[in-house]
């Protein structure tokens, strides 16, 4: 484990601090069940929780951290973040849906990014006490416990995560043999239990945006797995568009071997 330079640490106890106060609003809303809620564009909600938890995010860092970049789900972009050296990017609330709906499937997902790849990440399930932080070259730690991911060598009888809409209507999702598909609302918390060990991958070859993916790659990287597009590539964070075509995670044996399952597939 290599020395965490001064100015990480900080930062990520900023982020930590800032998630952690984050959640605890987010589940005040969750509890309250008085929600106020608009689409933003056909068939994707919003609320008062996601706009109010938004604000408090980008109040707690943009203030400590004037000249770092910012990129959030709920606000407009400004690609003035494409200028600076650091940026943070955050879902307030990522699985509104699930949230909306009273599941306990949601998080707060916030990293700090550098060079188009992140350095710090917190995802924070207030709902089930689960508090997932990571620092580039320093783990990944669940309430205190440093995790890993599983060791599985063969996609056959693993566990997969992937989304309920996705499931009811892609190929892929019911039609690899040999796979149990679980349905979990919010992509970064799929991506933080592929990282504690409790399953086995997550796959999504439906479009996301950084800020659904970008904490829970440092995690399964820092767990000793790998996050990439289901063609292998790399996913680089904070650019223009900040959006990915798909998204596969995994430990890093069976994470080549789904990539060529899922090519035969489909």
């Amino acid at each position: 484990m290599t020395a965490c330079p001064d100015w990480l640490e900080a930062d990520h106890r900023l982020l930590a601090d800032a998630t952690r106060a984050a959640g605890a609003l987010a589940l005040e809303y969750f509890q309250s069940g008085d929600l106020t809620t608009w689409e933003k564009w056909p068939g994707h909600l919003v609320s008062d929780a996601d706009i109010a938890v938004d604000r408090l995010l980008k109040d707690a860092l943009r203030e400590e951290r004037p000249d770092y970049g910012w990129l959030s789900e709920e606000s407009e972009d400004d690609l003035s973040r494409l200028a600076t050296e650091r940026q943070w990017i955050v879902d307030p609330i990522d699985g509104t849906r699930a949230y909306l709906a009273g599941r306990r499937e949601f998080c707060v997902a916030t990293a700090l990014v550098s060079n188009s790849r992140p350095l710090a990440a917190v995802i924070f399930n207030p709902a089930t006490d689960e508090f997932f932080e990571s620092v580039k070259g320093q783990g990944v730690w669940l309430n205190q416990k440093r995790l890993r991911v599983r060791n599985a060598s063969s996609p056959q009888q693993i566990r997969v995560l992937s989304g309920r809409n996705e499931i009811r209507r892609a190929f892929w999702a019911t039609h690899v043999d040999g796979v149990e598909v679980t349905p979990v609302s919010s992509m970064a918390y799929k991506l933080a239990l592929v990282a504690s060990g409790k399953f086995d991958a997550a796959v999504t070859l439906w479009d996301k945006h950084d800020w659904d993916v970008v904490a829970g790659d440092l995690m399964i990287s820092e767990a000793g797995g790998l996050v990439t597009t289901r063609e292998g590539e790399t996913l680089h964070y904070n650019l223009k568009e900040p959006r990915h075509r798909s998204v596969v995670a995994a430990g890093r044996i069976l994470h080549d071997k789904l990539l060529q399952r899922l090519a035969v597939t489909l």
